[in-house]
């Protein structure tokens, strides 16, 4: 009588678990369908900053659309073909290519460019930091640094790129 009482809650456990899987892969596979991006957050997304940032987003960039994203200080457009971190690690001091867009300082990663990565793109002198990262090397990162700088450029600036004439 005992090993069958432990047989059916075997029974039962199993058909449990089994069932909890296929929630699980259902719930899965609905987050995939519905187009919802997963962004790792940044150490720092939480700070209000990000929040005001993300507000002033625009619903499309280059001609893409804002998807919808799973992640806290964090926007996409066209698929994730455009990939905004905020509250990413502020930059330490870099001799990497540093371009100024309406006051804001944005610092290129030229070791992914260089690896085939995105481009990927970090705000400089500002914490938290903003990071956008292209997947594409035809969108015209300069032209969604000019758009994304209105929500960007209230972060304050701690300091600044410098280049040698500075020095």
């Amino acid at each position: 009588m005992r090993g069958s009482a432990e047989g059916s809650a075997g029974r039962r456990k199993k058909a449990l678990l089994a069932g909890l899987g296929v929630l699980a892969l259902a719930a899965t596979a609905a987050h995939a369908l519905s187009g919802t991006r997963s962004v790792e957050p940044g150490p720092f997304a939480s700070d209000a900053h990000c929040g005001r940032v993300l507000a002033e987003l625009p619903d499309e960039l280059l001609g893409k659309d804002r998807d919808p994203v799973e992640g806290t200080g964090a926007a996409s457009w066209g698929g994730g073909a455009v990939v905004l971190r905020c509250g990413v690690q502020p930059l330490a001091p870099t001799t990497d290519t540093c371009l100024n867009v309406n006051g804001t300082d944005w610092v290129l990663d030229e070791e992914r460019a260089k690896h085939g990565g995105p481009r990927v793109l970090t705000t400089y002198g500002r914490a938290p930091a903003v990071e956008i990262a292209f997947a594409q090397d035809d969108l015209l990162a300069g032209d969604a640094l000019v758009v994304v700088d209105k929500a960007v450029r209230d972060i304050p600036q701690q300091s600044r790129c410098i280049g040698l004439s500075d020095t």
